[in-house]
């Protein structure tokens, strides 16, 4: 099956996309930073990113891109607009920010017409402060064909849109049903608790039937692995005097939830999980005997920032770097001091395999790493969707009339 990828950033959304099984058409990033680390992993012809078109990966504004250069019956768009308009950590400007790409993920939709897209976003696009505009998005994207109309304002849109979706107008080839869905990363097995929102889409002629990924971890079954079995300390080699401490009271507690539980959930993973084999970072690139793991100086904790503990799933990583707030891109060593982590290690959070390298300073990295989609979510949200994708391709397939053959 075929994919197109928009807003690409370092291809986090991407890799998951590959992993289910979807052969790129094209990926689209404008950042320069984002497109070297790109080509820098075409170049190494890392897989699947060497498949990647085009290759090597251009420097592209998504507003400039000829769609028409991507053959019909494109099977799956998607992609991650610009978060910083939605986000709690900016000045959540929301549709007034020049940011907003939305339009353009629309736009897209609009003129590939893919089987299904999906496009991801910060839960700050939830908020009561948004929660209008979002509802425009989902219609917009619902009905693509029902463009803005010059001079028409959004809220005058939106209505028309509403009066279109309400009384059922549209045929099915060119609308879809389009989902909200507001997930933890964590509870998918990304060690990192990252809430986001994802738009998923299915064209409506398809009438396929689809609901999104059950979580497959959960904090419970964390906390009875640590402190009803103990099997996560004996794991990790953690000694009794270095281990966390809970109330008799608590333990009961969860000592009744270990016998009653009936799911098959895992464990959330947590810092140590990911990166507690990694070495002590190198001074420097030249010196480090794992690519992207270089010693960062100048962090600091103080009342409100602190950095992520190692035996909880990592904060939510930001694209800010020394001033971000609440300590969110540090770890809390095991000595009790705090260190900003390397870039490998915000890889590893973010669940990049370690061939995957990133190219740029250390600003452009964290960028990069704050703004992606950590790829375990993507290939779980993915594949499901290829799952029944497949089989309404193969089931139109088989039911085409034979030809005979005389």
């Amino acid at each position: 099956m075929r994919a197109v990828e928009i807003f690409a950033g370092a291809g986090g959304l991407a890799l998951g996309v590959s992993a289910a099984g979807f052969k790129h058409d094209a990926v689209i990033e404008r950042d320069k930073y984002a497109c070297n680390t790109i080509r820098g992993n075409q170049k190494r012809r890392v897989k699947p990113v060497i498949d990647w078109k085009p290759n090597p990966l251009p420097e592209q504004d998504l507003s400039t891109f000829d769609f028409s250069t991507i053959p019909e019956g494109l099977d799956l768009l998607c992609g991650g607009p610009p978060c910083q308009p939605f986000s709690l950590a900016g000045k959540s400007l929301g549709r007034h920010d020049s940011r907003d790409l939305f339009p353009q993920a629309i736009n897209a939709v609009r003129q590939l017409r893919p089987r299904a897209f999906i496009f991801e976003n910060v839960k700050g696009l939830l908020r009561p402060t948004h929660i209008t505009y979002s509802q425009y998005v989902q219609l917009q994207l619902a009905y693509p064909h029902v463009k803005k109309k010059k001079g028409e304002k959004w809220k005058e849109h939106l209505s028309r849109l509403e009066r279109y979706h309400t009384r059922g107008s549209g045929s099915e080839d060119e609308t879809y049903k389009v989902i909200i869905h507001s997930v933890n990363a964590a509870d998918y097995g990304v060690p990192q608790r990252r809430e986001r929102v994802f738009f998923v889409g299915i064209r409506s002629d398809l009438k396929v039937e689809w609901s999104f990924p059950e979580p497959t971890h959960s904090r419970d079954e964390l906390l009875i692995d640590k402190f009803v079995t103990e099997d996560y300390w004996e794991r990790h080699g953690v000694s009794r005097k270095r281990r966390e401490t809970i109330s008799t009271s608590l333990r009961g507690s969860l000592e009744k939830k270990a016998q009653r539980r009936s799911s098959r959930l895992r464990p959330w993973t947590t810092v140590r999980d990911a990166v507690g084999d990694l070495c002590e970072p190198s001074k420097t690139e030249s010196k480090a005997t794992v690519a992207n793991h270089v010693f960062v100086p100048g962090a600091r904790s103080y009342p409100g920032h602190a950095g992520s503990e190692m035996d909880q799933p990592a904060k939510t990583l930001k694209a800010g770097d020394h001033g971000v707030p609440g300590g969110e891109n540090m770890l809390i060593h095991i000595n009790g001091k705090v260190r900003y982590f390397t870039v490998r290690e915000k890889a590893r959070l973010q669940t990049f395999p370690d061939k995957y390298h990133f190219e740029g300073p250390w600003t452009a990295t964290t960028k990069q790493l704050g703004n992606a989609v950590p790829v375990k979510l993507s290939k779980i949200v993915c594949a499901s969707l290829a799952k029944v994708l497949a089989l309404k391709k193969n089931s139109q397939s088989s039911c085409r009339p034979q030809q005979n053959i005389e």
